[in-house]
């Protein structure tokens, strides 16, 4: 597909754009309204993809909690992990908590990780079947608060009888700069991922305690416009991190959902050096 249709798409989930006003300029793109329709149903996520891990995986034991004072989540963790487990909350993209998330936490915990991935739409009525609607309600919420729920995730991860102490944090689109506004919150976070997460404020940035590791798509240019200053602030800072930028790829480019984004080879190869990262920071 081509790169200015991928890039109008990106324009209209991540700014303010309405869908008929999309339409319209898509239908100009790619020259009639049927292979508008075609394009959008390429780029928008298919939820019946997002399974690489089955949600009845005798690996694993999957529960819906509702975190006192937080919200509701979606939790998966190793069957018969014991009672020392290392914590990774998954925060999802400005689309909610979807089949999607649901199967990165199932990945993260077939690791070894008891996995929680919050629905930060739950004070709303929780993530709705639309994608359209579920950016809009994201786009309402006040990030301090939502700040505050996922540190309130974080807590009840940690105090469990199950965990061994330490918590991760993981973050995709929306959810990777909601991972770098809780990283600058949390002094006492214990490792932080952030997939082409919008830069935070950078006058915080000497706040943060935890290792960094960030991913971004090399097409990525609303996003990557920002990092030069972020590494530098954080070199500045003294911020332990690691940067990987994945060339010729596009933004969301780990969601297994969107076929003309998907990048297979950069998602592995970015999932692995999170999952290692992980390894070495929380167990």
């Amino acid at each position: 597909m081509r790169q200015d249709i991928i890039d109008l798409y990106d324009a209209f989930t991540h700014g303010n754009m309405g869908r008929r006003a999309f339409m319209e300029r898509l239908t100009k793109l790619t020259g009639s309204a049927a292979a508008a329709l075609a394009a959008v149903k390429l780029l928008q996520p298919d939820s019946a993809a997002a399974a690489m891990i089955a949600e009845n995986d005798p690996r694993l034991v999957i529960d819906t909690v509702t975190i006192d004072g937080g919200p509701k989540a979606y939790w998966a963790k190793p069957a018969g992990g014991g009672d020392s487990l290392p914590g990774v909350v998954v925060i999802h993209e400005n689309r909610g908590l979807t089949p999607y998330i649901q199967d990165v936490a199932r990945r993260a915990a077939v690791e070894g990780f008891s996995a929680l991935a919050p629905d930060l739409l739950s004070a709303s009525g929780g993530t709705p079947s639309d994608p359209d609607q579920a950016r809009d309600m994201i786009g309402t919420l006040a990030p301090a608060q939502t700040v505050e729920d996922i540190r309130t995730t974080i807590n009840w991860l940690r105090s469990r009888p199950d965990s061994n102490g330490k918590v991760g944090l993981v973050g995709f689109c929306w959810g990777g700069g909601m991972v770098n506004l809780v990283a600058e919150a949390e002094p006492t976070l214990d490792a932080a991922v952030a997939f082409y997460g919008p830069i935070p404020p950078l006058d915080q940035v000497a706040n943060i305690r935890a290792p960094l590791l960030l991913h971004y798509a090399g097409l990525d240019e609303r996003i990557d416009a920002g990092v030069p200053g972020y590494r530098k602030a954080l070199d500045d800072a003294g911020v332990k991190y690691e940067i990987y930028m994945y060339d010729g790829v596009n933004h969301a480019f780990h969601n297994d959902t969107s076929a003309e984004r998907y990048a297979p080879d950069a998602a592995k190869l970015a999932w692995q050096r999170t999952i290692d990262f992980f390894k070495s920071h929380l167990i």
